[in-house]
């Protein structure tokens, strides 16, 4: 059987602020692990449209595409497409889970919810001649799994091919958050055996690793347990965690000790009634500056996550949020418009109140206002948004917020990373054309090691790990989360 896993380009890329660097940072990982619940005599090929042009002019029998929200359009493109040639096509992820009558005009077959259950079922079906029209899942567990077929990965293509997920979803409930929406009908939050975790990162290749798991603190015990095994394997990584992982005695110190060098985390507001709104309860009343002390500290770096346009913002928002993060000394940061997702509460809500501006998906990509906001207007919201991070990566706010640290190491460090990854793009858009992100890492690691000694480890300014307004990649056949 001739098999084709897509990754369609999102439409972002089309836009004038497009970021070539940010969609080569990390490989499909989940068309790897679908890949892998094929038969070793299946013809399987991946392509990743935002690294490779894709090839249409072949014919395979089954086609299966991953659909985040902003790369609808163009998914039902290409599986409109394959269809007319004869092929099967499977949509699934969390744009289908969310509007599953809109991803079946144009899929012989939608799977809504994680793969791990619908993925073997669909293919057991489809062999036997009788493919079903929807697959939803029931079953959640990653026990038994198979191993991501990395070799169908062209890993000359991504700056950070290590990357690797240890367990799905995430054990909390924020309004904005695709999670729920993808996960009904079972666990939101689950985890792979620590074994299992163990060989899977000791059959990597190199010395750093990028969880892209949505929230890798959230079972301690799991953690723990993977963190104490880490303990010796010479490894440095970057994960996601939240203000109340961070402030947990002991996780981080486990964490650091084998390892961990940046984190991302999503602060999203830094005001209580926005984090009670959205039902983000985990960071009600938690010391922010607490949380980033302890951090540098352990010699782990902040990736800052932060959503503008929740209904305590006014137009202050954005000058308020960019002083706070330079004077703590975040070394990086993202920012978001708050994007009311199909599925989500956050969408119910809006629609309820009339406040839905626009439907076309193409604009749901947190860098447009898709919804009134409460408390400033539209203009003042998109313009904040830019406003703010051309304000946070100044030179001026760079320098500003390298010099929070004590010592030259953290002060040399902090413009590496907020210098480097922002203020010359152009470069990494040539190395990207020129193909030589593989070949510029150990590079960038001897760099990196210089300035910090063994505390050493790349960081990543957009990581979809994120449990906020980013896509990233996991072993389903879609996830594009908020």
């Amino acid at each position: 059987m001739k098999v084709k896993l897509i990754l369609p380009a999102l439409t972002e890329a089309k836009s004038p602020y497009w970021r070539p660097i940010k969609y080569a940072l990390f490989p499909p990982l989940g068309l790897a692990t679908l890949a892998g619940y094929l038969d070793e005599n299946d013809d399987v090929d991946i392509q990743d449209e935002h690294v490779e042009t894709l090839n249409l002019d072949d014919t395979p029998d089954l086609v299966g595409i991953q659909v985040y929200i902003t790369s609808a359009r163009r998914a039902y493109e290409i599986a409109d497409h394959y269809r007319a040639k004869g092929a099967h096509v499977v949509l699934g992820g969390l744009h289908v889970t969310s509007l599953p009558e809109e991803a079946a005009a144009h899929a012989d077959t939608v799977v809504l919810g994680p793969g791990e259950d619908t993925w073997p079922r669909f293919l057991a079906d489809f062999r036997a001649g009788q493919p079903g029209k929807v697959y939803a899942s029931t079953k959640r567990t990653l026990h038994g799994m198979p191993r991501p077929r990395r070799d169908l990965i062209k890993r000359r293509l991504y700056l950070a091919p290590n990357s690797i997920v240890v367990s799905r979803g995430c054990p909390h409930h924020c309004d904005f958050c695709y999670k729920d929406a993808f996960f009904k009908g079972g666990a939101s939050f689950y985890t792979q055996t620590v074994d299992a975790a163990l060989a899977e990162i000791a059959r990597l290749p190199g010395r750093h690793l990028y969880f892209l798991d949505d929230h890798l603190f959230g079972n301690r015990r799991f953690a723990e347990a993977l963190f104490d095994g880490m303990r010796g394997m010479g490894r440095l990584w970057q994960a996601a965690g939240t203000v109340q992982s961070i402030l947990q005695p002991g996780v981080m110190e486990k964490a650091a000790a084998c390892g961990l060098r940046s984190l991302f985390v999503g602060f999203e507001t830094l005001n209580p009634q926005n984090l009670s709104e959205q039902h983000k309860v985990q960071n009600l009343n938690r010391d922010y500056s607490a949380a980033i002390r302890r951090l540098h500290d352990l010699g782990i770096m902040v990736n800052a996550s932060f959503v503008f346009g929740m209904d305590g913002d006014d137009d202050s928002v954005f000058d308020r949020t960019v002083a706070w993060a330079i004077a703590q000394g975040i070394e990086t940061a993202t920012f978001h418009i708050l994007t009311p997702y199909p599925g989500t509460p956050l969408f119910s809500r809006i629609e309820a109140q009339g406040r839905l501006l626009t439907r076309d998906w193409e604009r749901y990509d947190t860098r447009h206002a898709v919804f009134e906001p409460a408390g400033m207007s539209v203009p003042a919201l998109e313009s904040g948004y830019w406003r703010a991070y051309r304000d946070f990566y100044r030179w001026g706010a760079i320098f500003t917020g390298a010099w929070t640290k004590d010592r030259l190491a953290g002060r040399l460090r902090h413009l590496a990373y907020a210098g480097g990854w922002k203020k010359f793009e152009p470069l990494w858009h040539w190395i990207i054309k020129a193909g030589g992100l593989t070949a510029c890492l150990p590079v960038l690691e001897r760099v990196l090691q210089g300035l910090q000694g063994q505390r050493s480890g790349l960081l990543l300014e957009e990581n979809p790990a994120s449990t906020t307004q980013k896509p990233r990649f996991e072993p389903e056949i879609a996830r594009g989360t908020h």
